[in-house]
């Protein structure tokens, strides 16, 4: 569908037109499975997963699992600028990136836990029309804000117009009412909090009478309208400066228990109480929509960081510093908490997760999923990377990830050209795979050999590439019994199957042929890999009159 507003023309992929996803399993690398040496923590984790493969691709293979349970996706997609870079095709066509991006974020939306929260850097080029995107999957109201990142400690003097020195990181939440959103305690007061008492402790005052609350008069609060007494003696009443009786904050109760928190200052009108806030008393400040790099890290700082890592390998060019993925992790989550990055890059939202204590899974297409990210994090499990936050957390090693394939396409072609199950796929994947396509739990039984699957108590799936006979199937139907179901996907039957009522057969493949579009290996964001979209034919678009000119609004 291609809407125009004026000389702007926006191609959407409708629904019926993306990629029917078929059912990909992960297959753990026994041979890459890294843990720390010697002494374990209580509190070491190691069930962190970093995937290498198609991010589209793990996302559905990760949602039977984990939908519902990640609590913060950090992701920094390509920005799709029209420039190349090493490890990505970073320049698509805008309306196929725009695409690419909602085909994942659908997916992202329904593995984030109802207090989940989604985190995207992106640069102008496209923040405006992805945010479009993502108040349409997650809903206007659960944007949080757009944080300003200054991703640049200094200018750029060759600059044509502007020297860009920002990106924008969208936030977003599965649900405002639920999100948890921490605030931030950095153990440096604010600067307001200028003053400094007789132990030394830091503190900023507030006028003690009630102001501009709505209900800031004695008649709103009359238990709060009583005389203090002032350094001189005298009584002090909350009098607003339009002569009406006002109120003070506190009651008479707390005033003579917080006494010593009083402080007097005597001016052209008389005495006025005035109360003290210490630092070390407030619960943190709320996280600003503006990190200076002096604060997180620019993109200077980042390079320095993978430089110190990647020693004699070829770094990313636009890395993320560790100290805004920190930045992050302490606003979105608490130690123990699943994070999920889908565009690893180079490792860094696995490496700070790790450090900090959180659960991790990462997704990596390129082959630096090898070459840079388990470096990267061998040298975290072993402690020996004391670079980015490490000195800050005491970090000095442990934990451990597994790392995993995606499963390859579940369908192939023989040499007659017929549709047939991938001889890679043994009868253990194929079930897992076919229990994915249907909605069932992977779960086989040690004791009864047609239970494989499992939707409910009494609804279970069986996979068989043979074909089953009309004894066969007279067995099955007696040990299912009349209180349980069976779903049987095998190559074929013979006999009439209405007479089994508790049994449901399909054939495979032609049961699953249109349940998914198999034969990839993946839908990245290699623009090689995709179709351009189609322009569609019609008259010239004419003069924008109004933004909305020429759609039905009733």
């Amino acid at each position: 569908m291609t809407k125009t507003y004026g000389k702007l023309e926006l191609t959407w992929i409708g629904k019926d037109k993306r990629p029917k996803l078929e059912p990909r399993i992960l297959l753990e690398d026994a041979t890459k499975s890294y843990h720390a040496q010697g002494r374990f923590s209580d509190t070491d984790i190691f069930d962190n997963m970093l995937i290498h493969g198609d991010n589209l691709l793990a996302l559905k293979a990760l949602e039977a699992d984990f939908a519902g349970k990640v609590k913060c996706v950090f992701i920094d997609p390509p920005y799709n600028t029209g420039s190349a870079f090493t490890h990505y095709d970073d320049g698509l066509e805008h309306s196929i990136w725009l695409g690419l991006m909602r085909d994942r974020l659908e997916i992202i939306r329904r593995l984030l836990s109802d207090e989940g929260s989604l985190w995207i850097t992106i640069d102008d080029n496209e923040a405006h029309y992805l945010k479009v995107i993502c108040d349409e999957i997650f809903g206007r109201r659960n944007f949080i804000a757009n944080v300003i990142w200054e991703k640049s400690d200094s200018p750029k003097m060759d600059s044509r117009y502007f020297s860009s020195r920002h990106d924008h990181i969208l936030v977003y939440a599965k649900s405002i009412d639920l999100a948890k959103i921490s605030r931030i305690v950095d153990g440096v007061a604010p600067a307001h909090f200028s003053r400094v008492d007789d132990r030394g402790r830091r503190y900023y005052t507030k006028p003690l009478r009630a102001m501009g609350s709505g209900d800031d008069t004695r008649e709103a609060r009359p238990t709060l309208y009583f005389p203090l007494i002032a350094p001189d003696g005298s009584e002090v009443f909350p009098m607003r400066p339009d002569g009406v009786e006002g109120r003070w904050r506190w009651s008479p109760t707390k005033v003579a228990k917080e006494a010593e928190r009083i402080e007097w200052v005597n001016g052209r009108t008389g005495w006025t109480p005035y109360y003290r806030i210490y630092a070390e008393g407030t619960t943190g400040r709320p996280p600003e929509t503006i990190w200076r790099h002096d604060e997180v890290g620019s993109n200077r700082t980042s390079k320095i960081e993978v430089q110190a890592i990647f020693q004699g390998i070829e770094p990313f060019t636009t890395p993320k510093p560790e100290r805004l993925i920190q930045r992050i992790l302490d606003i979105a989550t608490q130690a123990g908490d699943l994070v999920l990055d889908s565009f690893a890059g180079s490792g860094t939202t696995g490496a700070v997760a790790h450090k900090m204590g959180r659960r991790w899974i990462m997704v990596e297409l390129g082959n630096h999923c090898a070459t840079h990210i388990v470096p990267r994090l061998q040298r975290v499990i072993d402690g020996t990377d004391q670079g980015g936050i490490s000195k800050a957390v005491e970090w000095k090693g442990g934990g451990g990830f597994r790392y995993y394939e995606l499963a390859p396409s579940l369908l192939e072609k023989d040499k007659w050209g017929r549709e047939v199950i991938s001889k890679e796929y043994d009868a253990a994947m194929l079930a897992q795979a076919l229990c994915k396509l249907e909605g069932y739990t992977y779960n086989p039984s040690p004791e009864v050999w047609w239970q494989q699957g499992q939707s409910t108590e009494r609804d279970f799936l069986f996979v068989t590439t043979q074909t089953l006979g009309p004894d066969e199937l007279a067995t099955l139907s007696e040990e299912v019994g009349e209180e349980r179901s069976l779903l049987i996907l095998c190559a074929a039957w013979r006999g009439d199957d209405t007479r089994f009522t508790n049994l449901t057969l399909r054939k495979i493949p032609n049961h699953i042929r249109n349940k998914c579009e198999w034969g990839h290996d993946d839908y990245s964001f290699n623009v090689a890999n995709l179709p351009m979209a189609e322009k569609q034919p019609g008259p010239p678009s004419p003069a924008q009159s109004s933004l909305f000119d020429g759609e039905d609004l009733a």
